[in-house]
């Protein structure tokens, strides 16, 4: 228990030690050297000096000459058992102390700096000193802690619990605050922005331009079948006869049958885009938790209404089609007619674009399908343009590692390795060319499927489109070869033209109507109904003190945060009024203190060694160059010489009352000329113990 308050920093450690007692062998000093081998922080105080044996003094201990300590020893003397028996007052104890070290010859010389005074005055002084360097982390500290919970706070701020109105007004804010939340996720807002993931308007924004074009490419069809197709329809429109022209009705049919194929991407983006409205849903009413019942019915509520406006806007998104599907109209401007389809190359639909080298995206990708003899799976920075695909060592793009042209590329999904975390996608020549040096595919890596799906439909904007892979038997393979004479060929091919020019005009209407379509009927219907309807729902479904009812464990950190606020601030408050111009004392020098650590590590004493020095013997010093002044030493029964007489001068009264803690009054001065010296009467002294000379008092002259 004791070091886990003296391990802190903050603390000053009194050790405190009776004056009867080894001093060497102090647990207090112990611990304290333990957790502040620097001493800075120990402050050592000696007791019961008036316990000691008559004969003996704590005057070198408390000189720190002896055992010393940085911050040295102050000594006190407290009261005794019969003295608070006795119903002594600390006034009258404090008057006792003080004249016990005015009185004591080895104490008057340094009285003022003893007694319980002193050691007030010197703990205030350390602990000013300790504030006043503390106090401007303490004040960062405390500073930001205020920021990190006034966020939170702000919320309970405005709480009354005995307003009548209270939970009115907290509905109509936190249905308030769900709005604003739900049209700022959506429309973008430049607070509380999501930089780990796209979310809200930002993913279906995503949904709309990248995702939905995406899926409409991977509908394409399949050259050799479309052509079979194709063939058979005119085939079956001639009947028996041998047609000499080409047949519309073929091409009207195969038209149809193509758009039709167009229901399953514009669904998939109409579900993808109710699933983003339901999470942003779910996220915004995370706010609304301080009052459960209120979270549940709100997401209930709105989100069986965006349910109800997915139905009507799959409904209208089949009308689109359907609408489409019930008239083909040829006489489109961007339709090419009869006439120019029979001119037209196949492959002039690959490219339209009016700059070729225009820069589609750009961004790290890892090349996933390099051999470990060489070097490996490496990440490098990828250019892709209308008509290449280019790769760098760095952002910078100074150093080129290969350009890869993208005639006859098709992309393609690669099964995700168990070992790895990547998501992977290939490239491949539809002529079965090696596509980078000795490698028919090239893999690439990212980190997500999104990112995957991301640079899927930059590719097909760059004209390389995803592979439909054949699943077609051996049979089927015979029908695509059977040969058709050169009049059912120009007809197919021109047909094919055809049908390629209007499914265009389809593809970019389609592309331009169901984001809009998807708009109008669920994302503004959705935000309408929460800004207008959803409290109206609410108050119908339950009784609004439901509702309103608050968890116990809100209500519980409620009262924790706003109690947390309110302390924080009245401690800057009064750490702004405190005045660090205070006066600091300097730390004493370091001393000699391994005698702790020799304390520590020696075997207690036994009885037929030597004892260490106590307090109630304390040992003569040796002469060590301090100047030729010893002390005076302290009669007892084993000096060998006669009790020297010691008259000091008559003692001035004590004050009493206030006066009682002031100074020190005069001690009574000596001769000032020097004393002569005599020799002492001591036996010789022992090797190991240097002889002392001591100055004769003048009263012996006398």
């Amino acid at each position: 228990m004791i070091m886990q308050f003296i391990s802190r920093e903050n603390c000053l450690i009194l050790a405190v030690t009776p004056a009867n007692t080894d001093l060497a062998n102090s647990d207090a000093l112990k611990l304290a050297k333990e957790v502040d081998p620097q001493g800075l922080r120990t402050i050592g105080v000696i007791t019961k000096l008036d316990l000691m044996d008559e004969g003996t003094d704590a005057r070198e201990i408390l000189e720190n000459k002896l055992l010393p300590l940085r911050r040295g020893y102050i000594g006190v003397v407290n009261r005794s058992q019969k003295d608070i028996d006795g119903k002594k007052d600390i006034k009258a104890a404090l008057l006792a102390e003080r004249k016990f070290f005015l009185s004591h010859p080895a104490y008057r010389h340094m009285a003022d700096r003893m007694g319980t005074p002193y050691l007030q005055k010197v703990l205030n002084q350390q602990l000013t000193n300790h504030i006043r360097d503390t106090l401007p982390a303490f004040r960062s500290k405390l500073q930001s802690q205020l920021l990190s919970i006034e966020h939170e706070v702000e919320v309970y701020k405005n709480f009354r619990p005995e307003d009548p109105t209270r939970k009115t007004k907290a509905l109509l804010q936190m249905v308030q605050q769900f709005s604003v939340d739900f049209e700022k996720r959506i429309e973008g807002s430049g607070d509380q922005v999501d930089t780990l993931e796209l979310s809200g308007g930002a993913k279906i924004n995503r949904i709309f331009h990248e995702r939905f074009p995406f899926e409409l490419v991977k509908m394409e069809f399949n050259e050799k079948e479309l052509r079979r197709e194709i063939s058979y329809a005119i085939k079956n429109i001639h009947g028996i006869r041998t047609g000499l022209f080409t047949p519309d009705m073929a091409f009207e049919a195969i038209v149809k049958k193509q758009i039709v194929k167009l229901k399953g991407p514009c669904l998939k983006s109409v579900d993808l885009v109710m699933q983003e409205l339901i999470n942003t849903v779910k996220k915004c009413t995370k706010k609304l938790a301080t009052y459960p019942r209120l979270c549940e019915e709100t997401e209930r509520i709105v989100a069986g209404y965006i349910r109800e406006r997915e139905e009507k806007t799959k409904d209208q998104v089949l009308l689109l089609i359907d609408i489409q599907v019930s008239y083909i109209n040829t006489n489109h401007e961007d339709f090419i007619g009869f006439a120019n389809a029979q001119q037209r190359s196949s492959q002039v639909n690959k490219s339209a674009v009016g700059n070729q080298a225009q820069v589609i995206r750009k961004g790290w990708l890892t090349i996933n399908n390099i051999g470990i003899m060489k070097g490996g799976s490496k990440e490098y920075w990828f250019v892709l343009t209308a008509e290449s695909l280019s790769w760098y060592k760095d952002d910078e793009e100074k150093e080129k590692k290969y350009m890869l042209p993208l005639d006859n590329l098709k992309v393609r999904d690669v099964e995700k390795s168990f070992m790895s975390s990547k998501h992977i996608f290939a490239l491949f020549n539809t002529e079965q060319r090696n596509v980078y040096k000795d490698y028919r595919f090239l893999e690439l890596a990212c980190d997500s499927q999104e990112e995957v799906d991301s640079w899927k439909a930059s590719l097909l904007r760059a004209g390389v489109y995803p592979d439909k892979s054949s699943t077609e038997n051996d049979e089927n393979g015979q029908a695509d070869n059977f040969s058709m004479d050169p009049q059912l060929e120009r007809q197919v091919e021109t047909i094919r033209n055809l049908v390629d020019s209007y499914m265009s005009i389809i593809n970019k209407c389609i592309r331009d109507l169901i984001p809009k379509t998807i708009m109008h009927l669920m994302i503004n219907n959705v935000k309408e109904f929460i800004n207008a309807e959803l409290l109206a729902h609410l108050y119908s479904s339950e009784d609004q003190n439901t509702l309103m009812e608050e968890s116990a464990e809100q209500a519980q950190r409620r009262d924790e945060m706003l109690r947390m606020y309110q302390a924080l601030k009245e401690a800057l408050a009064i750490i702004g009024d405190i005045s660090t111009s205070t006066v600091s004392t300097p730390a004493p020098p370091p001393v000699d203190d391994s005698w702790l650590q020799q304390a520590r590590r020696s075997p207690p004493p036994s009885p037929s060694t030597q004892r260490r020095p106590t307090l109630n013997n304390p040992p003569t010093r040796p002469l060590s160059g301090r100047g030729p002044a010893p002390a005076i030493p302290s009669p007892g029964p084993q000096s060998g010489a006669p009790p020297v007489p010691f008259r000091p001068g008559p003692l001035p009264p004590f004050p009493s009352g206030g006066e009682a803690l002031g100074g020190p009054p005069q001690v009574p001065s000596r001769p000032t000329r020097a004393p002569p010296s005599v020799p002492s009467r001591r036996p010789p002294p022992s090797p190991t113990r240097p002889t002392v000379i001591r100055p004769l008092d003048s009263s012996l002259l006398d």
